[in-house]
């Protein structure tokens, strides 16, 4: 592990450093026997995340091709293990009294109280304030931007979740199930995205999250059938990744979005993970 340590450091740090320091990680988190939270497990994600968030000026595409190899790696492990944790604890508040009174218990349910303020103030600015219906793609088991949505921002909208895991949907409607009133707000759904198609239709605005399609091509290819079937000046929230932090997630640049208008771009410098990037689909085709 690299010995430097991580408060000291107040201005941009030279990206070999933390491209170094990745690759040490990556070759740690590769050995572990398993992903599921543990001590180890834990300590070495947290290092990495913290890691990710340092300010540097690192372009992945400038990358060498071994480490961009290494990113795609790293990426379908945080993928794997980030949702193992998110089962453990949406499995263990799904059998406590009041699970939605409980949800900062989640180890990362501050950055997910930020990253929802962020998305909902920049949808509020561009005139989304209190949609009628919105979609979350790639929910799992403990959809935490759309409790927080609908408990704080949106809060007489109607939620979507779409995830291809039926055992995800099942623990996250556990959840819900301990609130009449929020549940009937909140519906599950267990679909490949890329099978929907009329439905998209009904939507003021889709959250696409971070890691519904783990590469580029396959998040384009999700992109374009949104673009086809959602309403004409419908929104679509895309969560990506910038710097560092692109190690963590996949990226996606505002000219991946091909025919729709750019609304808004935002990459966080705290400790925030997820750009955001807004776009609407026009009301006039060319």
């Amino acid at each position: 592990m690299a010995s430097f340590q991580i408060s000291n450091f107040e201005s941009q740090i030279p990206a070999e450093i933390i491209v170094a320091s990745i690759i040490q990680l990556h070759d740690s988190i590769s050995k572990l026997e398993s992903l599921r939270p543990s001590k180890q497990v834990n300590s070495l994600f947290t290092h990495l995340v913290k890691l990710c968030t340092l300010p540097s000026n690192i372009d992945i595409e400038a990358l060498p091709q071994d480490i961009k190899d290494i990113r795609e790696k790293l990426i379908l492990l945080c993928g794997r293990a980030e949702g193992l944790l998110e089962l453990e604890f949406a499995t263990f508040l799904s059998k406590i009294p009041q699970p939605l009174n409980n949800l900062n218990l989640f180890p990362y349910y501050g950055n997910y109280v930020k990253l929802a303020g962020l998305e909902y103030r920049i949808l509020s600015e561009n005139g989304v304030v209190q949609p009628k219906k919105v979609a979350f793609v790639g929910s799992g088991p403990m959809p935490l931007t759309s409790f927080v949505m609908a408990t704080h921002h949106m809060k007489s909208t109607h939620f979507d979740n779409y995830d291809i895991d039926e055992a995800a949907n099942d623990v996250a409607r556990k959840i819900v199930a301990s609130d009449v009133e929020f549940e009937k707000r909140m519906q599950f759904v267990t679909r490949d995205i890329m099978e929907v198609r009329e439905k998209l239709e009904e939507y003021d605005c889709i959250f696409l999250a971070a890691l519904v399609g783990m590469s580029k091509e396959e998040k384009l290819k999700i992109v374009a059938h949104v673009r086809k079937y959602m309403k004409a000046g419908g929104f679509l929230h895309v969560r990506s990744a910038k710097g560092a932090r692109a190690f963590l997630y996949p990226v996606v640049e505002e000219h991946d979005l091909r025919g729709f208008e750019l609304i808004s771009t935002f990459h966080p410098t705290n400790e925030v993970i997820n750009s955001v990037v807004l776009v609407r689909k026009p009301i006039f085709q060319n």
